[in-house]
């Protein structure tokens, strides 16, 4: 009978084991979770970092003439008035080569 329950036990220490180590939502399952968890934290990171330059970028466009006229300038090629504008262009041989 003593061995019975022994053998008993063993069985069921085996099973609850092998849920542990592979079962569902087992150690593993959780090992995964948390290199899931710390790439999104990083990813959150960069996207936390993004919004707070996109939004320092709409208050200064909100505050002051400065910044959009900076904007035109170099995404729209803004002259003021009795500027002189200057385009280099460097020589280049045939080939293309400098």
């Amino acid at each position: 009978m003593m061995r019975l329950f022994t053998v008993l036990l063993l069985v069921l220490l085996g099973l609850l084991q092998y849920r542990l180590w592979f079962g569902q939502h087992s150690i593993t399952d959780y090992w995964h979770k948390q290199d899931e968890l710390q790439g999104q934290l990083a990813s959150n990171q960069e996207l936390e970092k993004r919004n707070r330059l996109l939004k320092a970028d709409v208050t200064d466009l909100q505050k002051g003439l400065d910044a959009i006229e900076e904007r035109a300038r170099n995404e729209l090629g803004l002259i003021k008035k009795d500027e002189v504008f200057f385009r280099i262009f460097s020589q280049t041989d045939n080939t293309g080569k400098k």
